[in-house]
């Protein structure tokens, strides 16, 4: 029996979770369907695709999605909760979809560590979830990926979180400026990735060090082949030395698969802090499990 759809929908990719009664995740499928990706922007067929025939074989599951499709972009926009928010606080704010006999998750916004506005969607959700996965109320989370998000919670609730544009801009200096001319693409350099991560400590700061990785390049002190594992590690490096002052947990929960988390934890690791990793796809599972029960939709 389904008591839940739930949906992770994202910028690139869509994952779509069929959960029983007692909250488990019975089937789970994922469609490169992330909102940039629906043809036409008909999102009421790309989530018939993804999730018709559930819906057709349980018409009276709810359905609860999260990510970017309750952005400006998506099918409509979910306004943000407010910090401090906890699951009670996400199940209030919940923008209803009644076409198809459902919500979506708003997201969040806070104060950035520059005092400007910052803004989280879809790792709200991820980011309760772990606190269930992991069976506590009070955890640091760091959540990689084009946008990382370090996120602290605290008594079930999150009450602080940045925004790091670490992934985007590693992608952008390596394909888009003079630095691609110095790399080649090859498999990771865990040894250029340390040198990187060392270099993010010295002097100058990270637009000084950038320029670094086309020295290096022609003075022979760097190979194209070790080039963008070594500016990997600068830039973590830097994100690493500004969020690890900004969150001074000893533990960071990083959130997403094991490939994508291994640099990071090779840099916590780097900067004296201890690390574990949760599964990106359990930890926004149980958290939209656990938003349904506060909205009274589930359990």
């Amino acid at each position: 029996m389904t008591a839940l759809i739930g949906l992770d929908w994202g910028t690139t990719n869509a994952r779509a979770m069929r959960f029983a009664a007692d909250g488990s995740v019975a089937e789970i499928r994922e469609r490169p369907l992330g909102i940039l990706r629906v043809p036409g922007g008909d999102f009421p067929a790309a989530f018939a695709e993804l999730a018709g025939d559930w819906r057709a074989e349980a018409p009276a599951a709810p359905v609860l999605m999260c990510g970017m499709i309750g952005s400006r972009q998506g099918w409509r926009e979910a306004s943000y909760a407010t910090l401090p928010a906890d699951a009670a606080a996400l199940a209030r704010a919940l923008l209803p979809m009644p076409e198809i006999g459902g919500w979506i998750v708003p997201g969040i916004s806070g104060e950035s560590l520059a005092g400007a506005p910052d803004v989280i969607r879809g790792e709200e959700t991820q980011a309760l979830g772990v606190l269930a996965v992991l069976g506590t109320d009070t955890a640091c989370l760091c959540m990689p990926g084009s946008h990382s998000k370090w996120v602290e919670l605290r008594q079930g609730r999150l009450t602080r979180f940045a925004t790091f544009m670490t992934g985007e801009a590693f992608a952008a200096l390596r394909d888009h400026t003079i630095l691609a001319r110095m790399i080649e693409d090859a498999p990771h350099d865990p040894a250029a990735f340390a040198a990187g991560l060392a270099r993010s400590a010295a002097p100058g700061g990270l637009l000084h060090h950038l320029f670094t990785v086309r020295t290096d390049g022609l003075f022979a002190r760097l190979t194209p082949a070790s080039a963008a594992s070594f500016l990997s590690g600068l830039m973590l490096g830097n994100e690493m030395r500004d969020a690890t002052a900004a969150f001074p947990a000893a533990e960071v929960v990083l959130v997403g698969s094991q490939a994508l988390a291994a640099p990071y934890r090779a840099a916590l690791e780097a900067a004296g802090r201890t690390a574990r990793v949760v599964p990106g796809e359990e930890a926004v599972a149980a958290g939209l499990w656990r938003v349904a029960h506060a909205a009274g939709l589930a359990g």
